[in-house]
């Protein structure tokens, strides 16, 4: 009970919660991010180390990730393997919404949009709106859960055409003070 009385006692500090959509930062939902981050992941192809970064670039136009996931040999991925994403986020001026683009080193490119009515409290959510080099049909939602200003958890769903989203992966982060980025 007393974890949750103090992120009910942070949102307002981390900008979440009561005023939603922000209406003085378009950046507020996301800004937490920024700076360097470590963590775990387990999902599908199983458990993974990974580091990332977020800064602004472009004088502030951009939120940009650099994210490396290190998969070692396992039985869910027998040889292992290293993923990098580089992601951008975006405002969209015209629908007042944030826009997440990832690309994948697979070359997929996954284009997401806010979900306002889902990002409540201490949870954003972005549901794709296009993924490109994919399947046809499929979507996917990320959704970031926020424990404090350093440390958050993420997933990931993914839904076949006509069926429903299912997790695929949980990623864990905490803030890691100084990190060169993947």
């Amino acid at each position: 009970m007393t974890a949750w009385l103090l992120i009910a006692a942070l949102l307002p500090a981390m900008g979440l919660g009561a005023d939603w959509p922000p209406q003085d930062d378009p950046w507020q939902p996301v800004r937490f991010l920024e700076g360097s981050w470590t963590g775990t992941a387990e999902g599908r192809f199983g458990r993974s180390t990974i580091t990332r970064t977020y800064s602004f670039v472009l004088e502030g136009a951009y939120l940009h990730e650099r994210h490396r996931s290190v998969y070692p040999p396992q039985e869910q991925n027998p040889e292992g393997e290293i993923h990098n994403t580089w992601s951008f986020f975006s405002f969209d001026r015209d629908r007042g919404l944030l826009v997440l683009r990832q690309f994948h080193d697979e070359r997929i490119v996954n284009r997401f949009v806010l979900d306002t009515a889902l990002s409540q409290g201490n949870r954003v959510v972005f549901d794709t709106e296009a993924i490109e080099n994919f399947r046809e049909g499929w979507r996917a939602r990320e959704a970031y859960t926020v424990i404090s200003q350093d440390e958050f958890v993420e997933e990931f769903f993914l839904g076949a055409p006509g069926e429903d989203l299912v997790l695929f992966v949980t990623s864990h982060f905490k803030r890691s003070p100084s990190l060169t980025p993947p």
